[in-house]
């Protein structure tokens, strides 16, 4: 079975931009339902653990439906949390080299990154992903993410959904994500990512379940 992960850091280590009443209700509540049923979906269809050994696998064996779904989204929400930081620092060496050569710096990969999060119609999520070398900004629908795309690695992630956000925003995407840019993107996890990418180490794998 797998477990929901503890934050990687206090529950208001991310006010003022995402507000304590926020990450309780979206990691105490969203993610946490989100695990609930993948477990109960494994545990109805008799998986063994011992073939699907990790969420990866999981989400990849998956036909598009309810397992896909609430598989990705553990996965999405998982990572979103490891690729934020109440330690707000700039990026730096090759990765601030590979921003500056795609967006001309980082405002220009803010800009880009407000503009795909805040156009994208419905739930999602926005991305920064280096293919190979090169960064791309996209963004994916509902619970889809990038495991299907062996050429991506993702480096951070923003939810698109109205639970990570209306709390605090209302309707008001934009100015979530312009707040979220500023201040919370971990950029030393998204410089190992990027250094995976190159080939320098593993890229990030969600904690393995455990037997129940």
């Amino acid at each position: 079975m797998f477990i929901l992960p503890d934050l990687p850091y206090p529950h208001d280590a991310l006010e003022p931009v995402i507000s304590t009443r926020t990450m309780h209700t979206h990691h105490g509540k969203h993610h946490a339902r989100y695990v609930e049923v993948l477990n109960q979906i494994l545990r109805d269809r008799g998986d063994s653990l011992d073939s699907l050994d990790s969420l990866e696998a999981v989400i990849l064996a998956a036909e598009p439906g309810k397992l896909f779904n609430n598989a990705a989204q553990v996965w999405n929400h998982t990572f979103f949390w490891t690729a934020m930081t109440p330690d707000r620092a700039a990026p730096d060496g090759a990765l601030k080299a590979a921003i500056d050569t795609a967006f001309g710096g980082l405002e220009g990969l803010k800009a880009a990154l407000v503009e795909e999060g805040a156009g994208h119609f419905a739930s999602g999520w926005v991305w920064l992903a280096a293919e190979g070398s090169r960064l791309r900004v996209l963004s994916t629908h509902d619970g889809e993410n990038l495991l299907n795309r062996p050429d991506l690695t993702p480096l951070l992630v923003c939810d698109l959904w109205e639970h990570a956000y209306y709390l605090d925003y209302q309707q008001d995407r934009k100015r979530f994500l312009e707040g979220w840019f500023d201040v919370l993107p971990n950029w030393s996890f998204a410089a190992a990512q990027y250094a995976a990418a190159q080939g320098s180490g593993d890229p990030w794998r969600h904690p393995p379940p455990v037997p129940s």
